[in-house]
């Protein structure tokens, strides 16, 4: 029977999402709790990577078991009571048996939170920036993101993506006082490309370029032309969705 688990983390304490050997990642810690709770070693897939010190609001993994868990509440309150404060896990779906956490997503969100006033409680969840960002400059740059598809500007070094293709759905920043938050939908993100966009959107509210300048380095597919990448720490992972028709009704669940 396979399940998607619904979660939430802080990524402050771990290597991302993926196991990686003699280093904490959530992946990892996942699967020692299922393990634990299942009586036997529990592989998981997520939805995709997140890097270091990135945290997720919302994230989507699947794994397998030999029987239909019918207390799924229960499950996931057992679930929660052995697992580290910092990983919450929310709901348990069932789906069909082909179903892929990551290759089946159709759309994927981002946020990138700044403040720009100290705040205790903020403290390796945002980016604390001194200094006026010009918000309507932002979102005027932002809005290029729309017209193109190639992102290879906005690339990893020696990436090893197939492509680097991306359908850039939404992308806009919006301010409450000192919170100034940045969200962008796409079918696909590639590896550290939300947080290059977001440090160079940022070069854009500093006035140390246009919106046009923006959108000239889009085009030109230079990475070399990017500005620094935000801070880890002010990037969530904020939605995965998926098509309706991978989820299991409950008599669905009853025959698997």
């Amino acid at each position: 029977m396979r399940y998607f688990l619904t979660l939430s983390y802080k990524g402050t304490n771990y290597n991302g999402w993926q196991i990686q050997r003699n280093a904490p990642s959530v992946q990892g810690k996942l699967e020692e709790a299922l393990a634990l709770l299942l009586r036997r070693p529990t592989p998981v897939t997520g939805a995709g990577r997140t890097d270091t010190g990135v945290h997720a609001r919302y994230y989507v993994a699947h794994f397998d078991t030999t029987e239909a868990i019918r207390d799924r509440a229960g499950f996931c309150y057992h679930l929660n009571a052995v697992l580290p404060y910092d990983i919450a896990v929310h709901e348990l779906l069932p789906v069909r048996a082909d179903a892929h956490a990551r290759f089946d997503a159709t759309e994927r969100e981002y946020r990138y939170l700044i403040l720009t006033a100290k705040d205790p409680f903020a403290r390796k969840t945002a980016w604390l920036y001194h200094g006026a960002l010009h918000i309507d400059a932002m979102n005027e740059a932002a809005a290029h993101l729309l017209a193109f598809d190639d992102f290879t500007t906005f690339a990893k070094l020696n990436s090893a993506n197939k492509t680097n293709i991306c359908d850039v759905r939404h992308a806009v920043w919006t301010q409450a006082g000192d919170r100034l938050e940045f969200t962008i939908r796409a079918n696909r993100f590639l590896r550290n490309m939300v947080r290059a966009i977001t440090g160079t959107l940022v070069e854009v509210g500093r006035g140390k370029m246009t919106p046009e300048e923006f959108r000239a380095i889009i085009a030109a597919r230079d990475l070399s032309l990017s500005g620094s990448s935000a801070p880890a720490q002010g990037l969530y992972l904020s939605d995965v969705r998926y098509p309706a028709d991978l989820f299991l009704t409950d008599i669905e669940t009853d025959r698997a």
